[in-house]
């Protein structure tokens, strides 16, 4: 089997499960729709093709195999204003349910690194900009990744200029009861953060700002390979932008929320996937 076929294969199993879609035909019948699972799987090719959704419905009708996985054939291809719409309909619980669900296919390790990076938001008219107000050009992606697997477990998208140690606090809270240590750099020095983790059986692998002459001996403790595969994150980040793209197509910032989610669901896939 080929990559994308494989990807294909995959996709529409974990698409199946997070929309309870088994045994739903893909296909619309007797003026119905298309099924949940086919239109999720469709934008994940989406994302994996780094096309838009015209370009993307156009490769794909030249691929009756990577249709077949889906249980659609080239007639059956929805307008691309379907998908868009179905975009907006999906919320966001299901494309984390999705990202859960992406990351439990690989043996998950439980020492994890956090970091953040920015992502453009794709070029827009100024006429654009001007009418809709549309003023922040970067979101701040702030990303929980497994250092042994190199899988995304939980994501954060903000548009707003946020501090890292608030980031860190909402996402390793979000995710301490599965995780053993947890790997940042001095950007996330917090002491109430280090407390909460360690309440929750998490060791805080966080350096210190240099202050004092006992930072310096805290962060010979926190050294060591634990603390150094916190560079895992920027190999994830570096992985996404190069093959997915560093930018987002969508226009609304909900939009290019999921966007990112998908884009980190895509990943985790594609890792598992890859011989």
């Amino acid at each position: 089997m080929s990559k994308i076929s494989r990807f294909t294969s995959k996709a529409v199993t974990l698409d199946k499960n997070a929309v309870d879609g088994r045994g739903e035909v893909a296909a619309p019948e007797g003026g119905g729709g298309f099924a949940d699972y086919a239109l999720v799987s469709l934008h994940c090719l989406r994302v994996y093709l780094d096309a838009s959704y015209r370009d993307a419905l156009d490769w794909l009708s030249e691929m009756p195999q990577i249709l077949g996985e889906i249980g659609l054939e080239e007639d059956d291809l929805p307008d691309h204003s379907t998908l868009v719409k179905a975009f907006d309909r999906f919320q966001m619980k299901i494309w984390r349910v999705l990202l859960r669900l992406s990351s439990e296919l690989h043996d998950l390790s439980g020492h994890a690194a956090i970091d953040a990076t920015f992502f453009d938001r794709e070029n827009a008219s100024k006429h654009y900009c001007r009418r809709t107000n549309y003023r922040v050009q970067t979101l701040k992606t702030t990303a929980l990744v497994d250092t042994e697997t190199q899988a995304i477990r939980d994501i954060h998208c903000t548009t707003e200029k946020r501090h890292d140690t608030q980031l860190g606090w909402q996402v390793a809270c979000r995710n301490a009861g599965d995780l053993t240590s947890l790997a940042a750099d001095k950007g996330y020095d917090w002491m109430a953060l280090r407390e909460k983790l360690r309440e929750e059986g998490v060791r805080p692998l966080i350096k210190h700002r240099l202050f004092r002459p006992i930072d310096h001996a805290h962060n010979a403790r926190v050294d060591g390979p634990r603390y150094r595969q916190r560079s895992m994150c920027e190999t994830v980040f570096s992985s996404i932008k190069r093959t997915l793209g560093n930018a987002v197509r969508a226009r609304t910032w909900f939009r290019e929320f999921r966007e990112l989610v998908l884009m980190c669901i895509v990943h985790n896939i594609k890792q598992a996937v890859d011989p």
